[in-house]
């Protein structure tokens, strides 16, 4: 009775083994069929014009934004230079309204930096306007050409987010730029 125990407890191990396996090699066969290509996306968009005008339109109204936050802050920072100056022949009144005068100044600063460069600031709307359709159109395009190669994953080699080695063949950045008009 144990024998016949003991060779149906094999037989059962054993087809647990042979399914085991089974799936093993059904898991590896199709991962084996996955195709994956790399892009490099850094790359892409530094050869659209669009892009490097529409960047360069950003850093120039950036720019012009910093110096008028720049301008108000210097002066919170000349009434409080003159304060310190002039603050033992003041009084009592005069000292807080040149203190509030340098507080609203401040105040006023950072309210426009907040409006220029906070989260929903005009910067951010403004590189949203522009960028967006750009991106878009690439992203679209890349899209595009994974599924008309059967590509599963598609990676943006310029995240450097763990590729240590992508193959030059698998690289479909050329492929995107041409097919956005943009022949390298």
């Amino acid at each position: 009775m144990k024998t016949l125990q003991k060779g149906m407890m094999n037989r059962r191990w054993m087809m647990v083994a042979i399914l085991f396996t089974i799936h093993c090699s059904l898991f590896i066969s199709s991962a084996a069929a996955q195709k994956f290509a790399l892009v490099d996306m850094d790359y892409i968009f530094k050869n659209i014009p669009a892009y490097e005008r529409a960047n360069e339109q950003l850093n120039q109204v950036s720019k012009k934004w910093q110096a008028e936050v720049d301008a108000l802050q210097i002066e919170a920072q000349t009434l409080y230079k003159n304060y310190q100056n002039e603050v033992v022949f003041l009084s009592q009144e005069q000292k807080k309204a040149r203190q509030d005068a340098i507080m609203e100044k401040e105040k006023e600063a950072a309210e426009l930096k907040k409006k220029y460069f906070g989260p929903q600031g005009e910067l951010f709307k403004k590189r949203t306007a522009l960028m967006t359709p750009i991106q878009e159109e690439v992203y679209t395009t890349v899209r595009d050409i994974a599924d008309l190669r059967g590509y599963q994953l598609v990676l943006d080699r310029a995240s450097d987010q763990g590729i240590i080695f992508g193959s030059p063949k698998i690289d479909i950045s050329n492929e995107v730029l041409s097919k956005l008009g943009y022949s390298k």
